[in-house]
Formats: structure tokens, sequence, C-alpha cells
């Protein structure tokens, strides 16, 4: 079967439900590595050509599973591997609610999905420790995570308030009642 014909394939087994399908609990054996990779921005590629069409990049992005370091998509009877560069999501767009320790943030993913920055979505950041770049990222379903825009990242940091850490000066954001640390207060 062609690449092509894997990826039709694929697409035609996904079950036409609201909400997400519930991936963690399928359990099909593995098919093998197929030509897509998510790229750090959040473009999909099939075949090394970007996915025009945002509906079918939606689709695939409903049936992402990550089992330790590996990705794949799933359905009831398929399971194929694919490649990430960084993270299957991109966060795009923040929308604040409220403000000090009640504001709630609440972000919008490349594929449309959303969720709110707490303890079940919490927020990271990552820092390269070569050139002191952050990464920051929030957990948008299981372990899955998106990573934040620097435009909307750039959002957080307007933001961002003091506190003290472990006698560590930070600064950082609240949402949903949890702080979450950004980067070293200078």
């Amino acid at each position: 079967m062609t690449e092509t014909g894997k990826a039709n394939d694929l697409l035609a087994q996904i079950p036409k439900a609201k909400g997400l399908p519930p991936v963690h609990l399928w359990n099909p054996g593995f098919c093998g590595d197929i030509d897509m990779r998510i790229a750090r921005d959040g473009t999909w590629y099939y075949l090394g050509t970007p996915i025009g069409r945002k509906p079918m990049v939606r689709l695939f992005s409903t049936i992402i599973r990550r089992d330790g370091d590996d990705y794949f998509l799933v359905t009831p009877v398929e399971k194929v591997g694919i490649k990430v560069d960084d993270a299957p999501f991109v966060a795009v767009l923040l929308d604040v609610q409220g403000h000090g320790e009640q504001q709630v943030l609440r972000f919008t993913s490349n594929v449309e999905d959303q969720v709110e920055a707490g303890p079940e979505h919490p927020l990271r950041v990552q820092t390269d420790p070569a050139t002191g770049e952050p990464a920051p990222y929030i957990l948008m379903r299981s372990n899955l995570e998106a990573l934040i825009h620097r435009n909307v990242f750039y959002q957080l940091v307007e933001l961002a308030v003091p506190r003290e850490i472990d006698g560590e000066q930070w600064l950082g954001v609240w949402s949903q009642g949890e702080f979450y640390p950004i980067g070293r207060d200078a």
C-alpha cells in the first residue's frame, strides 16, 4: 500500500463522535512508521509536504498518542509511528480572566483545543542551558504538551509577578490558584 493510501485508510478508521476519541484505551498492533512529521511551529507534514487542510490536521490531532518518547496515530485497529520535532501542539492564543491568585489563563492550541492552566494542565518552562532561551509548555491532554508560541509567552511575561520560592526570587503567573514560575527575577 502506498503512503497516501495508508493515510487515507487511517482517516477512514477514526470514529466519528463528539469529543476526543479514547486513544488511551486502544491497543492495536504496531503497523510501522509513516512519513508524517509535526514541526516545532506546529505544521504537520506528510511525505515532506505541509498538510494544508486544517480539518484534516484537526482530525489527525485527535488520535495522537505518546508512549514513552515516541508518538503515534492510533485507531481501534491500527497504530502508526510519526515524528514530532518538539511538542505535538502549539499554544497560539491566551485568554486571561480575572486578576492575581484568582486569575485563570485559557490557552487555545493550533488545532483549536482549549485548556485552562491549573493542576490538570500545568505550565512549565524549560531553559536551554547553552543559550538561556526559555521554552514554555502547557500540558494539553494526557502526556501531550503544547509549546507556547513566542507571542503568547510575551503575554505571560507581561502578566508575571514576583514571588519567592525556596529563598530565590522568581517571576511567574497565577492560574486557578497555582503559581507557575516562568523565569528568575533579576
